[in-house]
């Protein structure tokens, strides 16, 4: 006889939602991926948005606030998170694996993979703190040490984006100062290196060749979830719940202003995250 116990625990995990988190509005480029790739997953998103910028955080911060996102995850009982932001990738995400015991998916080395199949001449638009870590400069350069690597950091990106200020002429003119220097280096493929960039790509592209080649890693990272949820045996076979939307800021602010990228108004949900030190021992 088949062990009913084990078979429902089987079933209950599979079941259980993926966690995806962002410091904003920038995650909403991977969930919108994650409901192309994986339509039948149940997802919960949360955006850190008391405490948004995180690029221009320190490398301790980072880590701090990435375990007590973890922490809140494992709360609501998901089978996978994936971080949606580069600049915890960057920072903390090879502490923090050591320290919950559930899957991580980073955005970083899919989206480096990505680059070297398209491009030899590689651009970086960053968070300052994702620059200075050389996170994907690395990354690519492990991939193919033939190709060359420029990295940019873009502080004021993530705020604009923020205040839904795409399309004011005055953002057009900051990406156009950030991709100077990348032009004069002559790229032929440009990496969004944080989740929000995807944003502007209307900007970007105007003021690009068109033979550069963008890569959102928002694409990848789904690809690559969808294949760890493969080998895990933890593709949902049931019925997707509707996404859960989560905020440490004002959520009737993110509800407003994820209203263009969603194509509706989400129900969002304000949480408090607490206080979280190294679980090692």
């Amino acid at each position: 006889m088949a062990d009913t116990s084990v078979s429902s625990n089987s079933h209950r995990i599979q079941n259980a939602p993926i966690g995806i988190f962002d410091s904003g509005l920038g995650g909403l480029t991977v969930l919108h991926q994650l409901y192309q790739q994986l339509p039948q997953e149940s997802i919960i998103y949360l955006g850190d948005t008391a405490r948004v910028p995180y690029g221009t955080r320190s490398p301790g911060e980072i880590v701090q606030f990435m375990r007590e996102i973890l922490a809140w995850m494992l709360q609501q009982q998901v089978k996978m998170v994936v971080a949606a932001c580069n600049t915890s990738s960057a920072l903390a995400l090879d502490i923090v694996q050591k320290e919950f015991p559930i899957p991580i998916i980073d955005l970083i080395l899919p989206g480096a993979k990505a680059a070297v199949q398209y491009g030899k001449r590689i651009g970086v638009l960053a968070t300052p703190a994702t620059v200075a870590s050389n996170a994907y400069k690395r990354a690519i350069l492990e991939i193919d040490a033939s190709v060359q690597v420029w990295q940019v950091g873009c502080p004021e990106f993530v705020p604009l984006i923020e205040q839904n200020r795409i399309h004011d002429p005055y953002t057009k003119e900051v990406a156009r100062d950030y991709l100077n220097f990348l032009l004069q280096q002559r790229i032929d493929t440009l990496v969004y290196g944080c989740t929000h960039y995807p944003h502007l790509a209307p900007v970007l592209r105007s003021l690009l060749p068109r033979t550069v080649k963008l890569i959102d890693p928002a694409e990848y990272v789904v690809a690559a979830t969808a294949q760890e949820l493969e080998l895990l045996g933890l593709k949902n076979t049931y019925s997707p719940s509707f996404t859960r939307f989560c905020v440490t800021g004002c959520p009737q602010q993110f509800a407003q202003s994820s209203l263009p990228w969603l194509g509706y108004t989400p129900n969002v949900e304000a949480i408090c995250l607490t206080a979280v030190q190294s679980r090692l021992v």
